[in-house]
């Protein structure tokens, strides 16, 4: 039974969930008794509505409220939690970003020296791949029957099953198993290979590096399968031609190894590496001036908000509400109108910051450490981060439903396990 529940919550983070999770999505007990609290107040009072059915509609309200917490992490990675922090997030750089790009992830209140290292890249993690026998696009030598194979990944072993019919040929059968693992989303990804028009099946991990304790991310075999065996052996599914490898890279001349292509240095840099360095070029990594890191820390807050803004939409045809949602967002960013055009900010009629990059730096320069100047941009982050908040909490206010009935407002008793059909999306993951 916990197998079968696994495989259901990683369905729902492959489909809603896909973004990274952050230091702030993890809460304090306090946190989360506030959240639910919250909820409990919001429902006390609100109308019985039917819950919607509608696949798009329920894929739309989790949209909501995932687009609504990326937004608030993102405001708060720039120490938007708290106001005297907003915009005093330093910023790394790279001098070559196509092998390696950096942020910075250390405290802002730096007490020594700035922190700068050189990075050599020397090889790339890999994945595991196997490579199938090439096989002639012919019909295929395995008789007509239903057949089945078992990939054992992450400690979880998954059964595909599929049907060959008389005359399937060879390229049709891997067409059918690759869209078939694809379709599965188990940390595999298969496709066709083709060499003088013969076929053969790659399989490729989604995880890099040497697996700790084992030699291998997945292993193929149809020796315990349930139905027909002979498909791995017959296309050599299980053959690995090419082993994971870790990544190896010098620091300041110090030879590193990592499983991953990403990964921190030092507890102050979040570094992902891309390709390797040309001979005796190591990539210098370090951190920008005061002026840069302010202009990068409100380029990426007005990139966070117009995020949000196309999100909303581009559901303006499906789902009649978000249009309110994106008014009322624009309606906070239209309140500080004329201090943002003051700082290079335009507002768009679609709701859209255009940002004046010539004219945000001048103001940046001008204000050097003193940001009481960008006193405005914090009261609109704070906004955005309150509205995010209320977004996050209650999608369903965004989304077309029939109203069954009224409560009668403030003769109401709170009704603590009877919060929402939605009270679900309060979680992180909807498990």
């Amino acid at each position: 039974m916990g197998a079968v529940l696994n495989t259901v919550y990683n369905n729902y983070l492959a489909a809603y969930s896909p973004r990274q999770l952050t230091k702030y999505d993890t809460h304090k007990k306090s946190e989360l008794r506030s959240v639910y609290n919250s909820i409990v107040k919001l429902n006390k009072d609100a109308p019985w509505y039917l819950p919607t059915t509608n696949k798009d509609t329920q894929h739309y309200a989790v949209s909501l409220k995932e687009n609504a917490r990326e937004l608030h992490n993102a405001i708060a990675q720039l120490g938007g939690l708290e106001q005297d922090s907003m915009f005093r997030k330093k910023s790394a750089y790279s001098t070559d970003t196509e092998v390696a790009e950096a942020a910075y992830i250390g405290s802002d209140a730096l007490t020594s020296t700035s922190p700068e290292f050189d990075l050599e890249v020397k090889e790339l993690a890999t994945p595991q791949e196997n490579l199938g026998h090439f096989l002639p696009d012919l019909a295929t030598t395995l008789s007509p029957a239903t057949y089945s194979f078992d990939i054992s990944i992450n400690d979880m072993n998954y059964e595909f099953q599929f049907n060959i019919n008389e005359g399937d040929t060879n390229r049709q059968i891997m067409d059918r198993l690759s869209r078939l693992i694809n379709n599965a989303d188990i940390g595999i990804q298969a496709n066709v290979a083709e060499s003088d028009s013969r076929y053969a099946l790659r399989l490729t991990s989604d995880a890099t590096g040497v697996p700790a304790n084992k030699a291998y991310h997945f292993r193929v075999s149809d020796d315990h399968t349930s139905k027909a065996s002979g498909v791995v052996g017959n296309m050599g599914l299980n053959y690995i031609s090419h082993p994971a490898g870790n990544a190896c890279f010098l620091i300041n001349g110090e030879e590193r190894s990592s499983s991953s292509n990403h990964f921190t240095v030092g507890k102050l840099f979040d570094v992902q590496i891309k390709a390797v360095s040309p001979e005796d070029k190591p990539v210098h990594i370090g951190l920008k001036t005061d002026t840069e890191s302010i202009t990068d820390n409100i380029n990426q807050l007005i990139s966070s908000y117009n995020s949000f803004i196309r999100s909303a939409a581009s559901y303006l045809e499906t789902q009649s509400r978000s249009r309110q949602l994106v008014r009322e967002f624009s309606s906070i960013a239209s309140h500080y109108g004329t201090s943002l055009e003051n700082m290079g900010m335009h507002l768009q009629d679609d709701g859209i910051l255009s940002v004046n990059d010539e004219k945000l730096q001048q103001a940046a320069a001008s204000a050097g450490n003193d940001l009481s100047s960008f006193s405005v941009l914090k009261d609109f982050s704070s906004s955005l981060l309150r509205k995010s908040d209320q977004v996050s909490l209650n999608p369903m206010d965004y989304v077309d439903k029939k109203i069954v009935a009224y409560k009668n407002p403030g003769h109401n008793f709170i009704s603590p396990y009877t919060t929402s059909a939605y009270s679900g999306m309060m979680f992180n993951s909807y498990c």
